[in-house]
């Protein structure tokens, strides 16, 4: 008795089966947008960037597969990698001008540290410093690892994390003593504080034995988060 033997076809057109590469750029916007997300936290705003950057691999996806259907895919994830990016960028952007602009407490003035770091050598008080002698400041920096870990009535913020937290030794410009008032208190640690209080330039350099040089700035703190 014959048999019949039935084989599947080892050449399947291929025009029925096309392969597709799986867009790069789909992929590599996906990613910018999960790294994107740490740019929704302070200090980290800068990162948002990527966001951006985000944006423009999406759209450059999505018009690559428009281009060349038969070679690329990866539409539908582009296209989510794009609206992702755009809702991160967009609501970090708000959110951190939002903070930028409500959180400095009424009669105080916004300092960034590096007007108060003295770029040359020696060492001494910018005059940023002379100015604000005597004012109600607001100003963002670290705790230094020197002050301790615990619950903190005086303490040492420095601008950085480089010389914060790896080691670096700050120059007396680079750095503040700070004083809280009231009973206030806070914990050491590596996150980013912000701190309201009374600027105080001292006209004779106080020893701080820790960092071996002078203190030339102090703020007696009336408020820290």
């Amino acid at each position: 008795m014959a048999t019949t033997e039935f084989q599947m076809s080892t050449s399947a057109d291929a025009a029925d089966f096309p392969y597709r590469a799986l867009s790069r750029s789909a992929i590599a916007s996906t990613l910018l947008f999960a790294v994107g997300l740490i740019g929704l936290m302070p200090p980290f705003e800068m990162v948002l960037v990527l966001t951006l950057v985000g944006v423009l691999f999406g759209i450059f996806s999505i018009r690559s597969i428009n281009r060349y259907p038969d070679e690329f895919s990866g539409k539908a994830l582009a296209k989510f990698a794009l609206v992702a990016n755009l809702v991160v960028l967009v609501t970090g952007v708000s959110m951190h001008t939002y903070t930028y602009l409500t959180e400095v407490p009424p009669g105080h003035v916004r300092v960034p540290f590096s007007q108060l770091k003295f770029d040359a050598d020696p060492d001494r008080p910018t005059e940023v410093a002379y100015d604000l002698d005597g004012k109600d400041v607001f100003i963002k920096g670290y705790i230094h690892p020197s002050s301790g870990g615990g619950m903190l009535r005086q303490f040492v913020m420095v601008g950085d994390l480089g010389t914060c937290c790896f080691g670096g030794q700050p120059k007396s410009s680079e750095m503040i003593e700070v004083t809280l008032t009231g009973g206030e208190t806070v914990k050491g640690g590596m996150t980013r504080r912000k701190l309201a209080g009374k600027f105080i330039l001292n006209k004779v350099p106080q020893s701080k034995t820790d960092f071996n040089n002078s203190v030339f700035y102090r703020i007696k703190g009336t408020s820290v988060n």
